[in-house]
């Protein structure tokens, strides 16, 4: 080997040696958090989430678990830290109360983040982009947003929902009347019943209530970011979830998941 060949391959050696020791600080400063040691001590994670949000997080009452997309990010974290997963089901009423009374350590329940949010909690950066959508009835000739001017619009009670319409309503001189109910069944009933003339949400978690009966308008809006959260004290927690997030979105395990369950994470706003 000439001289020339041994300082390349020398310094290729050196690279990956700091890249791997580099890889290895980030990943040693995260698992030592004192938020992580306390959870690693206990033995378990104990994450709320959804359980009325096919593909994302759901209760099958045949096989009595919980499937979903936010489901396996929460094992992958159980796992990552080495304890047991306790999954605690929340609503948009209660993720933030039982995250205050540290009932549960994270909330991955379809959590939008925004500023609000992000002053009273920690929250990772996000793991799925979506869009407000509209759930009609099939019988019904509404085809796109401007046809539900004057209509009633169904929402969840403590979603960012109802905010965002408002914001659009009055950007495009719309008039939108709301009904806001406890969870997406109540809402899909509601649709049914035709109490409501539209259910809006985010556009992934409409696609688990589309039926014969209903169809998805086509046009969206709002692209909607979906972080974990914890207390605003958790930092470390939070760290640790980041790091993790990055790592799966590198070897596209992040990805794979999201193919599992036939979701396709919308492109984020530039």
């Amino acid at each position: 080997m000439n001289i020339k060949k041994f300082l390349i391959s020398l310094a290729a050696l050196i690279m990956i040696a700091t890249g791997l020791s580099g890889l290895s600080k980030v990943n040693a400063d995260n698992v030592t958090s004192p938020q992580v040691k306390k959870i690693k001590r206990a033995g378990v994670l104990k994450v709320g989430v959804k359980q009325d949000v096919p593909n994302f997080g759901y209760y099958n009452a045949e096989t009595g678990k919980y499937e979903g997309m936010e489901i396996d990010i929460a094992r992958k974290i159980a796992k990552s830290i080495g304890v047991k997963l306790e999954l605690v089901p929340v609503t948009t009423q209660t993720r933030e109360p039982l995250m205050d009374n540290g009932q549960v350590d994270l909330v991955i329940a379809t959590y939008t983040i925004t500023p609000e949010r992000q002053a009273s909690y920690s929250i990772s950066k996000p793991y799925y982009y979506d869009q407000i959508g509209f759930l009609v009835r099939q019988s019904s000739k509404i085809s796109k947003i401007s046809d539900l001017d004057g209509l009633t619009i169904g929402v969840s009670q403590g979603a960012t929902t109802k905010v965002n319409l408002e914001a659009y309503a009055k950007k495009h001189h719309l008039k939108f009347n709301y009904v806001q109910l406890g969870s997406f069944p109540e809402l899909a009933i509601s649709l049914y019943s035709k109490r409501i003339d539209a259910f809006s949400v985010d556009k992934s978690i409409l696609t688990g209530y589309v039926s014969k009966q209903s169809k998805l308008l086509k046009y969206g809006f709002n692209t909607q970011e979906y972080g974990i959260a914890t207390k605003k004290s958790n930092t470390g927690l939070t760290k640790y979830v980041n790091y993790l997030l990055k790592k799966w979105t590198a070897d596209k395990s992040l990805e794979s998941i999201y193919n599992k369950h036939n979701l396709e994470s919308a492109k984020p706003d530039k």
